[in-house]
């Protein structure tokens, strides 16, 4: 990929920000954008500093803000993100999470996953992937949660939950943002869904994952029951449309299990 660019949702990180942008550009894989819902602790203006702070190699700063007017959820400030780094002729975009659960070490490797994918899964529940600092309870919900949507949607997807991930903004172009109304974590299995349904390639690759050390998760039981409640209806939607096509054309609708695949890279320990 010839450009690349991270997209960071950020609300109140301030304690996080500046140790993963520092992190995010030693890798020299991509820039950064910094979107910030209006965080009341700061994150904002120290976001601002960054920009001054890491000009690029010709002259315009390596590092981006996007500040918006409130907080309107996950899904809707990677769209923000997304729309922005388009509008710009990126050719890849990566979502990151701010709190250092993400190893940016891990990113040139998934860029190059994605010369051969449409979009790198960075994946927890993969062989050779990990998860640091979980208690137990949370890694049954996230394994239970990415069993759920492999049944219900008939899907091979190991981590189809995870928020570190790399798209060919062609990929993004097909899929079609426009209707996305996942608004929590189930916007990244919203994308997934439509990815496999649109015939792309989807790789997933082992990462490290660490909990974070400063702030709070913005996980909440709202965010588990969207997911639970949208994954059924596209799982019963993908059923009656098969049924449909069996009846009209002898035929059941594509599989999307084959779409996927997992890349024999190991883990990026950093």
């Amino acid at each position: 990929m010839n450009r690349a660019l991270v997209v960071m949702p950020t609300y109140n990180e301030l304690e996080n920000l500046e140790p993963i942008a520092r992190r995010v550009l030693a890798t020299g894989a991509a820039d950064l954008l910094i979107v910030d819902d209006s965080s009341p602790d700061g994150t904002g203006e120290l976001a601002d500093r960054l920009v001054a702070a890491h000009p690029g190699t010709d002259g315009s700063s390596a590092v981006h803000v996007l500040h918006r007017a409130g907080k309107e959820g996950l899904g809707v400030a990677y769209l923000a993100g997304f729309a922005w780094a388009r509008e710009r002729g990126y050719d890849a975009i990566i979502e990151m999470d701010a709190d250092g659960s993400h190893q940016p070490e891990a990113l040139p490797e998934m860029l190059a996953l994605l010369e051969h994918s449409d979009l790198v899964l960075g994946s927890r529940w993969v062989p050779g992937g990990e998860v640091r600092n979980w208690p137990l309870s949370r890694k049954v919900l996230s394994r239970g949660g990415n069993l759920y949507a492999r049944i219900a949607l008939g899907i091979a997807v190991k981590d189809a939950t995870g928020g570190f991930r790399a798209y060919r903004t062609t990929a993004l172009d097909t899929i079609g943002l426009d209707d996305v109304a996942s608004h929590g974590y189930c916007f990244q299995l919203d994308l997934v869904w439509r990815a496999l349904q649109s015939g792309l390639r989807v790789t997933e690759f082992p990462i490290l994952f660490v909990e974070r050390t400063h702030g709070e998760s913005k996980m909440s039981g709202s965010i588990v029951r969207e997911s639970l409640v949208k994954v059924t209806q596209w799982g019963l939607d993908r059923r009656m449309r098969s049924a449909r096509e069996v009846v009209l054309h002898g035929h059941r609708l594509p599989s999307v299990r084959a779409g996927s695949s997992v890349a024999g890279a190991g883990l990026a320990r950093f």
